[in-house]
Parts: C-alpha cells; structure tokens; sequence
C-alpha cells in the first residue's frame, strides 16, 4: 500500500525536529555556554582561536602567508611614499633657488637703476652748470667793446665762435661784425647763416 503524500511531508518535517532538538539546539547552547565562560573568565575567543590556528601547521601558513603579503604591500607603499617626498624635497630646493636667483636679479637691476638715475642727475647739473657758464659767458661778450671781441672770437673755433655770436643781441653782433675785416665777417655771416637754416629744419 502506497504512502499517502501527507504521511511523507509529516515524516520529513519529523525527522527535521528531530534533528532540531537532537543536535543543532544543543550544539549552539553548548557553543553560547562557552562563549560566555570564556568571555566572564577573562579569555578573548577569537584571540585564543587565531593562537591555536598558529598551531596548526595548514592554518598558520595561512595566517602567516597574509601577514608577510600585508608586509610587502605595506612597505612597498611606504618606500613609494619615501621617494615621492625626496622628489618634493628636491623641487622644492630648486623653487627657492631659483626664487634666491630672481631675487638677486630683482637687486642688481635695482642697483643700476639707482646709478643711472644719479648719472642722469650728474648729468643734468652739468648741463645746467655749463647753460649758466655760456649765459655767462655771452653776457661778457655783450659787455666788452666791439673792438676787443671781434679779434677774440676770430681766434676761435668756427663752432665756438658761432655760438656765440648766434646768442649775443642783435646790435651788439653788428657792432663786433663791424669790427672784424671783410673776409672774417663775410665767414661768420656764411657759418651763421648756415646754423640758422639747420635750426629752421630741425624744428
């Protein structure tokens, strides 16, 4: 006579009580009991686990194998980390000495800056010294007779002489012209001429 399907499924679900209450129930009291023994008596399970797991030959290969594996890694980003602050280390030398260069630039620039302007100021007062010196030099021309001017600037150099006499006043030119024989003051009305219209073209 054929089991009825309702008799299979109780005697299933029976034999899975059975072994329910015979053996997983008390292997997890038995496991909880100790946990607890352990834990109120001052032992770290998983600590005493992992030493006893060292004993065993397969399972501290193991333990050992990853502990040596973190160790290279570990050390491996560690000489990586060393030799990426050598190289900041080494930029960071090269910034600054090229900053100490700029800056050493930036001085010498500064310092002939600071000659130049004195030459310019050097500069400056002798021409307005020598402008003074010729004012004076015009009025003297324009004091003195005629007489002893004309022979005076013939001695002269042409270029001198004309200075001159193209900064002394109108009157006191003819006066000296008129004192001077044709043929130096035929020359000096030529140079005269000539400065005049070389004025007349730079401006």
């Amino acid at each position: 006579m054929e089991r009825m399907p309702e008799e299979q499924g109780s005697q299933k679900a029976s034999k899975f009580q059975w072994f329910l209450f015979a053996f997983f129930i008390p292997i997890l009291f038995a496991v909880t009991v100790a946990l607890l023994v352990f834990t109120l008596s001052g032992n770290n399970i998983f600590e005493t686990a992992k030493e006893y797991g060292q004993k065993i030959p397969l399972l501290s290969s193991i333990i050992n194998g990853e502990r040596s594996i973190s160790e290279e890694v570990m050390e491996s980003q560690l000489i990586e980390l060393e030799a990426e602050i050598k190289d900041r280390e080494a930029r960071i030398s090269q910034l600054e000495s090229q900053l100490d260069s700029k800056k050493l630039e930036i001085e010498r620039a500064g310092l002939e800056k600071q000659r130049l302007e004195q030459e310019i100021e050097e500069l400056t007062a002798i021409k307005e010294e020598n402008k003074r010196a010729f004012k004076d030099i015009v009025k003297t021309y324009e004091s003195i007779s005629a007489k002893k001017a004309a022979p005076i600037l013939t001695e002269m150099k042409d270029e001198e002489a004309v200075k001159i006499l193209s900064n002394v006043k109108a009157d006191t030119l003819a006066a000296i012209m008129e004192k001077m024989n044709p043929e130096d003051a035929a020359h000096y009305t030529a140079l005269l001429t000539a400065a005049k219209e070389s004025d007349v073209q730079n401006n």
